[in-house]
């Protein structure tokens, strides 16, 4: 679990921000515009939500969760 973890953070992450800035991405009169140039409104709606689930929500429920886990196991404990 941990080293899927560390493998999703390190390798697949910077994998797809490299592909979605790559699709974003145009050169127009010599000028290069980042996350600027979309296919289409939707592929720009669909890029920018994924962008927010996979690097806010995801970790942030993913410690909300460990950190309830580690207090559950800390009140059970002291509790005894």
């Amino acid at each position: 679990m941990v080293y899927c973890a560390v493998a999703t953070i390190w390798i697949l992450i910077p994998i797809y921000m490299t592909i979605t800035s790559c699709l974003s991405s145009d050169i127009i009169e010599g000028t290069c515009i980042p996350w600027g140039v979309f296919i289409s409104y939707g592929a720009e709606k669909i890029i920018n939500w994924s962008i927010l689930i996979s690097m806010y929500l995801v970790p942030m429920v993913t410690m909300m969760f460990l950190y309830a886990r580690v207090i559950h196991a800390l009140k059970t404990k002291v509790c005894r």
